[in-house]
């Protein structure tokens, strides 16, 4: 039986979809393990974490040998236990005897200044390191208004708008699945904000993109892509994220809904969808290999990509661990493949010859 890891940061963390991969692992030839970095004893190297079993369909606590293939689902924060487990994870991923599924993506900035220099630079929203407030001032000045995120952030978490008005400045963040906005009177304020805001953790600075549909509900295009039995890459689906009206974000984190592609699509001028759907495909063929030359290699892909009111498509993010609610929503009958997709692909690398996938993985280390 093959041995086959699933890492996370929380035992918690995403229980029902990793306890179906598990479930499904026996009729792979594989033994499921759960486990967390720090639970691994640096001496011994063996790990105490949980064993899915087969006859009783649960997990059982188990120590056991770090596995030889090793799913990472762990998502960073700024906390002591994250800052704990990236050099477990960086030592993980130099070892010639473990294989992950996917090395993960750097950066948003570094991400960025790669594909800035591919064929998909025209879908990139200009994206600049935040060095100092005046830097976002002056931006406000050109622009009036401004996307700030965190170049290390996930579902949504820190994104701010900012907009100049002939006096005040406006900014707006959605937390809880709330909307909340802020004045400021004059630069003085603004910055007496901004500051610890830039100093606690790094921030991209981006044009602000009007990608909101015809009632002011900010909307994206959600893509799935995964690697299939063979190592190809596959779309396994797409969906509309639809957010809160006024507000600025699509994740379902924030409150959002989804909508089928079809569906949305089917609204659109005819030329309009043609063109969409070919921009798409695209992009959707292209930045996998990209990624994977100029990166690391990579199991899944999670793309959102924006609609501007001209039909432009913009490149919003790109995930190297997706979420599957979209898809899932969208079309409930993808549940079997994508809890067998891991499993599967994870026995194609045993089964492979897949050193050379080591050589990028520095590149790798926070995500």
């Amino acid at each position: 039986m093959i041995p086959f890891g699933i890492m996370t940061l929380n035992i918690e963390s995403e229980a029902s979809y990793i306890h179906e991969i598990a479930a499904r692992s026996h009729s792979c030839g594989m033994v499921c393990y759960h486990f967390l970095p720090s639970s691994i004893n640096p001496l011994t190297k063996l790990v105490q974490g949980r064993r899915f079993c087969e006859t009783k369909q649960r997990w059982v606590d188990d120590q056991f040998l770090i596995p030889s293939l090793i799913y990472d689902r762990c998502f960073y924060g700024d906390d002591a236990h994250s800052k704990q487990c990236i050099p477990i994870v960086s030592w993980l991923k130099s070892r010639d005897d473990i294989t992950f599924l996917g090395f993960g993506l750097p950066n948003k900035l570094a991400l960025y200044e790669t594909l800035s220099s591919s064929r998909l630079a025209p879908y990139l929203p200009h994206s600049g390191l935040i060095k100092d407030c005046s830097q976002v001032i002056s931006a406000l000045n050109k622009q009036k208004k401004i996307i700030i995120k965190p170049i290390n952030g996930s579902q949504g978490y820190g994104i701010y708008y900012l907009r100049k008005n002939d006096k005040t400045i406006h900014v707006k963040t959605e937390k809880n699945k709330k909307i909340i906005s802020r004045i400021f009177p004059n630069e003085t304020k603004l910055f007496q904000w901004l500051q610890p805001l830039i100093n606690f953790r790094p921030y991209l600075i981006q044009p602000y993109l009007e990608l909101s549909n015809t009632v002011s509900q900010p909307f994206d295009i959600r893509i799935l892509l995964q690697k299939d039995v063979q190592g190809v890459w596959l779309e396994r689906g797409k969906g509309i994220r639809i957010g809160n009206t006024g507000g600025i974000l699509s994740n379902l984190s924030a409150g959002g809904s989804v909508l089928d592609f079809t569906t949305w699509s089917s609204t659109l001028l005819q030329a309009s969808k043609e063109s969409i759907c070919s921009e798409l495909h695209f992009i959707t063929t292209n930045l996998p290999h990209i990624l994977e030359k100029e990166i690391s290699p990579l199991f899944e892909i999670g793309i959102d990509i924006g609609v501007a009111k001209n039909g432009a498509l913009w490149i919003l993010d790109v995930n190297s661990k997706p979420g599957r609610k979209v898809v899932l929503k969208t079309d409930p009958d993808l549940k079997e493949t994508l809890f067998f997709a891991p499993l599967l692909y994870g026995k194609y690398l045993f089964q492979s010859d897949s050193k050379e996938r080591k050589s990028h993985y520095e590149k790798t280390l926070y995500h």
